[in-house]
């Protein structure tokens, strides 16, 4: 027991001259870190079962709570730190994997915080978007090498004479990214679903199947075929706009998952067209992909199950070959390669693999920009960036780095109330966002959530206006891999080479 005293984690602090007994906070947690004593007649707090949600310290009506990181500290070390410590007594106690929700919370060099955007000045004077027009539509897709004209009728107006492959059109260079339903709750995929919706954008299922009564944002839902096949049914495939192919996500590269069985309730099973109460447990590998080949052969079976009216995207991991596998990826005959990031959230992964496997989004998708561009096959797909993108800003630099888009998750759950508590495994989430309990999933207002998901979305689109018109661009397809516009600062040369930027300061 010792030990498992030095694992906690949050110290409760209760203000005892405001607290009023309602017991509002042991009816919110859900982890049952606070209690009634009836003998003491007075509530009582367990520090050890706190999850640092915030939760009870939001809805105390006196402001009685405080929650903070636990203070004690074992003998300060720069190697041995506290959390190394803890994860040693935790498996000793316990034999168990680490696990863990969430992003990876170790720290690593941020990228996107050393690059800079240039701008213009007297030469080439900036746009201001308020009076000018500034386009952020985005198509996503594959594209001929060239575009040839015929004129067609009387008029002898110009039409295109090649005919496009299936294209989505975002409104937005801003989607938002896989997560499934099951590791989040039904209100929060219909949150989801109806910005996208509204903002011109899309939404995609994940491997959780797309439940029915969802079936009317269609038209901007992306589904999701992985190594599980959850929900996979001809309907399925052909009721979205787009199907993706699952190989990897960037929390845990080269790892399947894991949907406990208390997890999957009766809509779930039904829409993950499995056993109520069953595991789903994706296995780590498709295991009918062992070669671009085989890949090239699923890629045929989707476009051939949606009579080619849909683009097929291949969703991998960032990892250090990464240019190499979207090679075989486009000549697959893949539309849209979407890299997820080392630093993408995720529902459940092991701590370990979350926190060293992978690389960042950064460096995968230069890499991945500059070899499609060299091969001369860049046109033939589209490339979405994700896992980690945190503001307008990152969309901006990502798109600079050769993506046609961007996927937001991390981002999207905390604009309707996430606290990155990282427990989101336990199925206990507070806040409504990451559980299936039914007392809990109905914190969740999917028409407020919603709403604030569109106003996330219109606040980075105006963001992202100026920033283009301050650089002098009107069009954010004329920005989709201008690393001219990038600059570096405190970098390595090796990362700058990387990346495809120069450092601040160095004239052209």
């Amino acid at each position: 027991m010792r030990h498992k005293q030095n694992l906690v984690e949050f110290k409760i602090i209760r203000d005892r001259e405001r607290c009023i007994q309602c017991e509002v906070c042991a009816r919110q947690c859900a982890f049952e870190a606070h209690i009634f004593d009836a003998d003491a007649r007075e509530m009582e707090s367990v520090d050890a079962l706190c999850a640092g949600c915030q939760r009870c310290v939001s809805l105390c009506p006196t402001r009685a709570l405080t929650v903070i990181k636990n203070p004690q500290e074992f003998r300060p070390d720069s190697y041995w730190t506290k959390n190394v410590l803890q994860g040693i007594y935790k498996q000793a106690d316990t034999g168990g994997v680490l696990l863990s929700g969430m992003g990876t919370d170790k720290i690593y060099k941020s990228y996107w915080d050393r690059i800079l955007l240039d701008a213009s000045q007297v030469t080439n004077p900036s746009i201001d978007p308020l009076r000018e027009p500034m386009e952020l539509r985005t198509y996503l897709g594959a594209k001929p090498e060239k575009i040839e004209l015929r004129s067609v009728g009387k008029t002898r107006k110009p039409r295109l004479a090649v005919k496009l492959a299936p294209q989505l059109r975002l409104e937005t260079p801003i989607m938002f990214s896989a997560m499934s339903y099951g590791a989040i709750s039904y209100n929060t995929i219909t949150a989801l679903a109806r910005a996208a919706a509204k903002s011109g954008t899309f939404w995609n299922t994940g491997e959780g199947g797309f439940p029915k009564a969802l079936y009317e944002y269609a038209p901007h839902t992306i589904v999701q075929v992985a190594s599980g096949r959850f929900g996979v049914h001809s309907g399925y495939l052909n009721a979205a706009s787009a199907v993706e192919i699952k190989i990897g996500q960037g929390a845990k590269p080269g790892i399947g998952g894991h949907l406990p069985g208390e997890k999957v309730s009766r809509l779930i099973s039904e829409t993950r067209m499995i056993p109520e109460g069953s595991d789903a447990i994706s296995p780590a590998p498709h295991h009918d992909i062992y070669s671009i080949e085989d890949l090239a052969q699923l890629i045929g079976a989707l476009k051939e199950a949606t009579r080619y009216e849909k683009p097929i995207s291949v969703k991998i991991a960032a990892v250090h070959n990464a240019a190499a596998i979207a090679s075989g990826i486009v000549r697959a005959g893949a539309d849209i390669v979407a890299i997820d990031g080392f630093r993408g959230g995720t529902g459940a992964a092991p701590t370990r693999i979350r926190d060293n496997v992978g690389i960042p989004i950064e460096l995968a998708l230069a890499s991945v920009d500059e070899r499609l561009r060299k091969e001369g096959i860049r046109h033939r797909a589209s490339i979405v960036a994700g896992g980690g993108i945190r503001n307008s800003a990152d969309v901006v630099k990502a798109i600079a780095l050769g993506a046609d888009a961007v996927y937001i998750a991390t981002s999207a759950l905390v604009a309707v109330g996430c606290h990155m508590c990282q427990k989101c495994y336990t199925g206990k989430c507070n806040w409504g966002i990451a559980t299936q309990n039914d007392y809990l999933v109905k914190r969740l207002n999917p028409d407020i959530a919603s709403e604030r998901l569109s106003n996330l979305l219109k606040a980075w689109s105006r963001e992202i206006k100026e920033m283009l018109g301050g650089m002098g661009i009107d069009a954010i397809e004329s920005l989709r891999g201008n690393r001219l516009r990038l600059r570096a600062v405190d970098m390595t040369d090796t990362e700058m080479t990387i990346l495809g930027i120069k450092p601040a300061g160095e004239s052209l």
